[in-house]
Formats: C-alpha cells, structure tokens, sequence
C-alpha cells in the first residue's frame, strides 16, 4: 500500500518584509526585484527567541489538531531543514519534544531547498514498508538567521516559514505517493549555493565571522541555469514515466525559488498557469517550506480533491533537485 498525505498545515510569522522595506536598506527597488524574481514581500521572525523548531512544532500541532489525534499516535518525525536550531541536536528532536511525541522516533533531513521532496520520498518508505503508520514530514527554514542583508542578490529572495505534512496508507490502491526521481550533482553544485561557516571546516571564530562566513552565499547566474533545466527536464520525467499530460495534470506545485524559474518548468510541461501553484510573490523563497506551504494552501481553499494529479518538484544546493507524483486520495 502506497503512502498518501491525509493531513497540511503551514506556518508564516506574521511579520512582512515588503520591497519597499527592503529599498530602505539595500541600493534596489520593488519594480526591480518583482521583474526579476516575482517576489514582493517575504515573511520574518523577528523574535531571536524563536528558531526554526517553532514554526516546525506550530505545524505539527496543527496537523495533530486538524487530523483529530493525540501526539502518542506519531511513529516517526522528519523536519527537512538547512537552519537547524543547533547543529545538534536534531530540530526534529525540539520538534518531538515540543509536543509530547513520547513514542516517535526523529530526525533532520539536509537537501536544502529539495530538502521536502528528499523528506516526503523518506517518509513514504515507511509507510509503505510497515514500519510506521503515521509520519510527519515537515519542511521549515528560518532564512532571516543566515541571511546578510547588505547583498542584495540574496536578502531579496528568502524569507521564513514551514510546512508539512502527515503521511499514513491509502486508502486504495492507485492514490497516495505513486512516483519520485530525486537527484544530486556534488560533482558541480557545491560551490555555487553554500554557506562556508558554522561546519568542521570553518568553524565559528572571529575570522569567520569577519568574512560574512555565516551567511548564505551564490553564484546567481549558475544557479539559475541549473535551476531552469533541472526541474523542468525531472517534471517532464515525472510525466513520461506515469502517463501524464497537460490535461491530466491538475496542480503543478513547484519550489518557489524564482518565477522565471516556475514559468519555464510549466511551459516545458505544456500547461496553463490556471494549474501552476504560486504563492513567492507573498512569502519569497522560504527554503524547505516551499512546497508544503503550497500544499497546505491548495487544501485550505479546497482546491484538492479525490484523484487530483499533482507533480512537485524543487531544485536546491547540493544541487539537489527531484520530482514526485502524488494522486490525492
């Protein structure tokens, strides 16, 4: 038996960053970030009390409360996340504590912006295999913490926000998480998307500190080209392997990286923008939170129904990129 999403929920801190705020800090301005990434405001947590395991248990208790069950009920926890509260222990850990989850076990997945996609595909394999009943898979980044915001090329795409999902059997056959191709390209990624401090490698000092080494760092250019070309050519693998078309696709629910981006994977999978699920113009690029916040936001608004075809798919740092096909049950 597949394994198949029952239960979405999202967090966004309440606080916005617009363009405008943005145009008082930086040498740039609304029309030139909305024409070159879509984005016109991002979400923050201000509070330096509040890390990433805050808005993950936010989301894990909402997806207790709306599937109706107690947190004893959880087999296992997996928080997808590249701003861990701590290098360890594990956020999924905080995340497990948090709400009680006294007979799950916990763990953080790393695959940066894919880092959902890598999760859910995980979780399924414990569904499916019978070991655990019900899984929670989140994705949650707070961004703000590693961003520097005097460069402009990146202060302007990211901000914060989590997502998530709870993952149990379907119901029948022919529902539930059918397909998933996730790739990673250590031979030429690395060095264009990282952040070099806070590692083995660099660990925190004064020099690192001086050097900006605690922040996100990219080659925008390269990114971008990878970007276009990967999620395109995984969604239209996506397809070809299950028999999809334009027709019977009914969401596209891609990594909210950059609209060019998400219009250039749609265009290549022949469907309309009516089927493409955006919302970066609202929150930015908010990591591994992207696409289950977009999941969540499609439930909320009623959008998904029984044999909806839904293609996701994300490109990140590694790089790491993948597509997944999950038919609603």
């Amino acid at each position: 038996m597949k394994a198949a999403i029952s239960t979405t929920a999202k967090y966004l801190p309440e606080e916005v960053l617009s363009n405008k705020d943005l145009e008082r800090i930086l040498e740039t301005n609304d029309e030139w970030i909305r024409t070159r990434t879509g984005i016109s405001e991002r979400r923050i947590l201000r509070d330096p009390e509040k890390a990433t395991s805050y808005m993950a248990t936010e989301v894990a208790r909402m997806l207790l409360e709306k599937r109706g069950i107690c947190a004893d009920e959880i087999d296992l926890i997996i928080v997808a996340t590249m701003t861990p509260d701590m290098i360890f222990p594990s956020t999924a850990c905080l995340v497990q504590g948090n709400i009680q989850a006294k007979n799950a076990w916990a763990f953080d997945l790393s695959a940066a912006c894919s880092g959902f996609l890598y999760a859910l595909n995980t979780g399924a394999q414990f569904i499916e295999s019978g070991n655990c009943k019900k899984v929670m898979v989140i994705g949650a980044d707070k961004m703000s913490s590693i961003i520097d915001y005097t460069d402009r090329s990146t202060a302007i795409l990211f901000g914060d926000g989590a997502g998530g999902v709870l993952l149990e059997a379907a119901q029948e056959d022919g529902y539930g998480v059918l397909d998933a191709r996730l790739y990673s390209d250590g031979l030429n990624g690395p060095n264009h998307l990282l952040m070099r401090g806070g590692g083995s490698l660099h660990p925190a000092s004064h020099e690192t500190i001086d050097q900006h080494m605690h922040f996100i760092q990219q080659d925008g250019k390269q990114v971008f080209k990878a970007a276009v070309m990967a999620m395109a050519d995984v969604a239209e693998e996506i397809m070809q392997r299950n028999g999809l078309t334009s027709e019977t696709i009914d969401w596209l629910v891609p990594h909210q990286a950059n609209q060019r981006i998400i219009h250039a994977t749609a265009e290549r999978m022949g469907i309309t923008e009516e089927k493409v699920v955006m919302n970066i113009a609202h929150y930015g690029n908010t990591t591994a939170g992207t696409v289950p916040i977009c999941l969540a936001e499609l439930d909320e608004q009623g959008k998904l129904h029984k044999g909806s075809n839904l293609v996701l798919v994300s490109f990140g740092a590694g790089y790491t990129w993948g597509g997944i096909y999950v038919r609603w049950q």
